[in-house]
């Protein structure tokens, strides 16, 4: 029996690197499709590495064949100040990777979002996530999974000194989040890995998954579909 294909936009990123891990070490999977502006330092004979410009992905529909695509695309306000290029990121590239896995016929679409998407939030960050998730699920493909973490925790390439204060505040906080705010705790970016590859591969009814739910979802085996 042959192995899947998965579609991954991300890889360089923390959550990004953990998924492209997850896949490479899953003996349900053959190939894996990476789509970058770079390339990676990967050096599986299962990842096959498509580089290219993201905001042009029309470019690349004809490599766009896969049984799952994984997006995890996201910038910061520090790397793209400008509130224009940053939608463009945020909402654009996702949305144009679920239309794209629309059109051909791709059934699982999972995509890192954030806690607090709304689109009628004041907030541009949580506003645009909001309006990203509204896109997506407007595509209506037949197995599309949100994942809304809260803040990630894990080792950055860059350095981001305000961010590590903030971890090491709710590290400290962690006990006491139970009940209703258990979904505010720090989640690492390896379970959110974990969390996505285990959707993909058991195809819960569930489409939007808040931080918490992320975590179960981490600590449960991947299997076949």
């Amino acid at each position: 029996m042959m192995g899947k294909t998965a579609i991954l936009l991300g890889a360089s990123g923390l959550t990004g690197k953990h998924l492209l891990a997850a896949l490479v070490a899953d003996e349900n999977y053959d190939n894996i499709k990476l789509f970058s502006r770079k390339k990676t330092e990967n050096k599986s004979s299962k990842v096959n590495e498509i580089v290219g410009d993201l905001l042009s992905l029309e470019n690349f529909k004809l490599d766009f064949i896969a049984d799952e695509v994984y997006c995890c695309i996201g910038t910061t306000t520090k790397k793209t100040p400008d509130k224009k290029q940053y939608k463009n990121i945020d909402f654009g590239i996702p949305v144009a990777v679920a239309k794209l896995a629309k059109k051909n016929h791709i059934p699982t679409f999972i995509v890192v979002s954030a806690m607090g998407a709304k689109t009628k939030s004041s907030i541009f960050y949580n506003k645009t996530k909001g309006e990203m998730e509204q896109a997506v699920l407007s595509e209506k493909i037949p197995h599309t999974y949100i994942l809304r973490p809260s803040i990630i925790g894990g080792n950055r390439d860059e350095k981001r000194p305000v961010e590590k204060i903030g971890i090491a505040i709710f590290k400290l906080l962690k006990p006491l989040m139970v009940g209703k705010l258990k979904k505010y705790q720090i989640i690492e970016a390896e379970n959110i890995a974990k969390a996505m590859v285990y959707l993909a591969n058991n195809i819960p009814e569930i489409q939007i998954i808040e931080s918490d739910k992320i975590q179960e979802l981490a600590l449960l085996p991947s299997s076949n579909k």
